[in-house]
């Protein structure tokens, strides 16, 4: 009997084209079988690292207003309001906060779920590089990337916060990736999706986000395999499509009719442009000469803080206590009077009052003018800088170090304050960037090697360029675009440095250079912090040594073929010098799992992180090296110029009350003027006061003033005006009430002018103004700041509320008087 033969359905057909599926944790084709898992678990150490405490998270309060404004309103949402009346909006560009107010609205406005997007942001960042160097040096170049990229601490640090550059670093490895693949391809829609990823960079951080495009352009005019006017003509095309993503917020602000939107921050012209251009770009940029004086917006001193002239606490009324200036602070120069800089203890943190004017004049003598905190300030350390000393985690600078000050020059990146943050590779990432470079110098035009060690070279190189000339401040986490491409470079460097080593002949060397450099300066950085980890300055040094040793060894005749176990000499070798590289700068990272050290706001870890107000603070005995420069953030125990240390009070916001610096530019622990540490005493004391933390809770002498300015609103607007942003922030941050903050950040916005005021005042849609002794950095602006005007006008023609009928003592000094104006 014949039998047939049934053809095999097309689906069960084993030999079609139809990709084969895997399980997640096996690797593609063509990739090591232990890629994918290893992967994973770096993906899984950095989620450790970036979601782990994720439940203490604190408010970014400047910033977790704007969130709190946008979560009330899409208007709000488009335009990044500070506050929910959409009054004005933040100093940057919203688009790094729409993620965290997304996330809001789908969990609720929680300070973990406003941490959230960035811990997520932090992990696929981790895969989109190794995708990414994988495409250009293979899969274990990929691996020890990624791994260099998680444990670089600035990161693990960074992916924590609730600031611009964890989506800005994402984005630009999303470009970095496609213009990697354009230049394999010559495709031109690749090219432009990278242009399309710089410019939503933009978006989170504006025209830092165009310091990539020569990498990018880089790559491709080197390596794309076609004829150089195709490459030429697509770098423009790609060039125009960044252009106008870029722009295109930039655009919207400025066909919105000005009524219709609200008050652009950092200007005086109201102008989105003068935001970006001037405010945010050129006055970083004041110690190499640029001034953003002609662009309309509020310009800065030395270094880079954006100032309008004096700024000082008026305490003119006397039921605000008194009838003196309490401190001044001027642009480029050292904060003075009261509140200036104390000592600790000098600044009551329950009460925000500030020391006398002798008592800041005197304890800011080191603190404010650079000088350095007194040997032996800091107990808890034990190893605080003399005077005249600078201490590596203190990030201070001469000249006060804080606003209008230096911020360390050219040589920054190399600083104390940095390098124990971002640099634990520098030697390893510039050794292996020289050697392909010089090795590959007679390959072919399309070498995608070399091309791909042009794009991160000159993505690390125009990085370094731009912050070493500009100013940085105490922002640890400006660093995650330097981080990134050291990681590639360094990922990739030891791949060609180990194939160069088992090759033979004098380019071996370059290995064993480059693992004593590596590890040396990785224990030059630890030895700065001794009472940190104290075993990890010998463990590196040894573990250096014994990678050297093993290495010399696999170079030998005699001992070469040997192995020790299953491995041979060489190989051990190669493992004890990934770990003298990464030992330091991974246990670093891993300080985050401690709450002491990983929640300080501004993305620094490790002992910088534990006591430090902006950028660290002088603890875990950090030695001083640099004289003549004051402690940006002081250590546990003293006084910094910018941060207090824990539990005093800084220059530049007070220390915490729990005892230890918030981490940010200060902290907050409750009202304005009275309940916030480090408000009232003028000088820097002042708005910034709660930069660093807050909650959502009001104090009681808070929440009766909003129940009596609900409950007397009658059909207002606004509940009532404030005089800083500080001051409004507790308000907006627990309620998400129309409360308006007047004169911007810096307190030199014209937001509202005088005349605006009035006319709210007329319409009925503003009656209470909320005055008293805020001041400082965000506060009035001074005897010549715009709000200056409004505040005489309210005290002149406006009715003072009864203080006991919201809950207030004329015999507290550090309290605000609300005044009724009528129509």
């Amino acid at each position: 009997m014949a039998t047939s033969v049934l053809p095999i359905a097309p689906e069960l057909n084993t030999s079609s084209n139809w990709p084969i599926r895997r399980a997640p944790w096996r690797s593609p084709e063509g990739q090591p079988a232990y890629a994918r898992p290893a992967l994973l678990g770096i993906a899984a150490v950095a989620g450790l690292l970036y979601f782990w405490g994720i439940g203490q998270s604190t408010y970014h309060s400047f910033y977790a207003d704007a969130v709190r404004s946008m979560t009330e309103s899409w208007k709000a949402f488009v335009f990044g309001s500070y506050d929910p009346a959409n009054t004005i909006t933040l100093d940057k560009l919203p688009g790094f906060l729409w993620p965290q107010a997304v996330s809001a609205r789908i969990f609720g406005f929680h300070p973990w779920a406003l941490t959230l997007p960035q811990a997520i942001e932090g992990v696929l960042s981790v895969l989109v590089l190794y995708r990414a160097v994988r495409r250009w040096a293979g899969a274990n170049a990929a691996l020890l990337a990624a791994a260099a990229f998680t444990l670089t601490p600035v990161l693990a640090g960074l992916f924590r916060t609730a600031v611009e550059d964890p989506l800005f670093t994402l984005l630009l490895l999303l470009a970095a990736d496609a213009a990697q693949r354009a230049a394999a391809t010559a495709r031109l829609r690749t090219l432009l999706l990278a242009g399309v990823w710089v410019g939503l960079s933009f978006q989170a951080k504006m025209l830092e986000s165009w310091a990539v495009l020569p990498a990018l352009a880089a790559v491709y005019l080197i390596a794309a395999p076609t004829r150089l006017r195709r490459r030429l003509a697509h770098i423009g095309l790609a060039g125009l499509v960044t252009l106008v993503v870029s722009a295109s917020w930039v655009l919207l602000a400025t066909v919105t009719p000005a009524q219709d939107r609200p008050y652009i921050d950092g200007t005086t012209n109201n102008s989105a442009f003068s935001m970006v251009v001037g405010y945010n770009f050129l006055n970083r940029f004041t110690s190499v000469g640029l001034n953003a004086g002609e662009t309309g917006s509020v310009t800065s001193g030395q270094g880079g803080i954006m100032w309008g002239g004096n700024t000082t606490a008026d305490t003119t009324d006397p039921a605000a206590g008194g009838t003196h200036k309490a401190g001044s602070t001027r642009s480029g120069g050292a904060a003075t009077g009261a509140g200036a800089a104390t000592g600790a203890g000098q600044q009551n943190a329950g009460t925000g009052q500030g020391a006398t004017a002798a008592q800041g004049a005197s304890t800011a003598q080191n603190a404010a003018a650079g000088q350095g905190t007194a040997a032996g300030q800091n107990a808890a350390a034990g190893q605080a800088p003399a005077a005249g000393q600078q201490g590596p985690g203190g990030g201070g600078h001469k000249g006060g170090g804080g606003p209008g000050g230096s911020d360390g020059g050219w040589t920054k990146m190399f600083g104390s304050q940095f390098a124990p943050q971002t640099g634990w590779l520098y030697p390893l990432a510039a050794i292996a960037l020289l050697c392909a470079l010089a090795w590959r110098r007679r390959e072919p035009r399309g070498d995608t090697l070399r091309a791909g060690y042009v794009m991160w070279g000159t993505w690390l190189a125009t990085f370094f360029l731009v912050f070493s000339a500009g100013s940085v401040g105490g922002h640890s986490y400006y660093m995650g675009v330097i981080a990134t491409p050291l990681a590639a470079l360094s990922g990739a460097g030891i791949v060609l440095l180990w194939q160069a080593f088992k090759a033979g002949g004098r380019r071996a060397w370059a290995l064993p250079v480059a693992v004593a450099a590596t590890a040396g300066w990785a224990a030059y950085l630890a030895h700065l912090y001794p009472t940190f980890l104290p075993w990890l300055t010998p463990a590196t040094l040894a573990l250096g040594v014994l990678a050297l040793a093993l290495l010399g060894l696999a170079r030998s005749t005699r001992f070469g073929e040997r192995r020790l176990g299953r491995l041979r000499i060489a190989t051990v070798g190669l493992i004890a010098s990934l770990f003298a590289m990464l030992l330091a700068p991974g246990a670093w990272a891993a300080s985050v799992l401690d709450s002491k050290y990983g929640n300080s706001g501004m993305g620094t870890v490790g002992p910088q992180a534990a006591h430090g107000g902006f950028g660290g603070g002088a603890a875990g005995g950090a030695k001083g090296r640099t004289p003549g420069r004051g402690g940006q953030g002081g250590g546990a125990g003293t006084a910094g110029a910018w941060g207090g240390g824990g539990g005093t009070a800084g220059a530049w916001g007070g220390g915490a009350a729990t005892g230890r610096s918030g981490g940010g530019r200060g902290t907050q622990a409750g009202g304005a003027a009275g309940q916030f540490p480090g408000m009232a005493g003028g000088g820097m004391g002042g708005g910034m006061g709660q930069f660093g933390g807050g909650g959502t809770s009001l104090t009681k002498a808070q929440q009766q003033i909003l129940d009596y300015t609900e409950a007397h609103a009658d059909g207002a607007r606004y509940l009532f005006a404030t005089t800083s942003w500080s001051a409004s922030s507790p308000y907006i941050l627990a309620t998400g009430k129309e409360v308006m903050p007047m004169g911007g950040f810096t307190g030199q916005v014209p937001s509202p002018s005088l005349a605006q005021f009035q006319q709210l005042v007329g319409s009925g849609q503003l009656r209470y103004v909320l005055l008293g002794s805020t001041g400082g950095f965000g506060g009035r602006g001074g005897s010549s700041g715009p709000t200056t005007a409004i505040t005489t006008w309210v005290r002149s023609t406006c009715a003072p509320v009864a203080p006991g009928d919201y809950g207030q003592s004329v015999s507290n000094a550090g309290a605000q008087l609300l005044y009724l104006c009528s129509r």
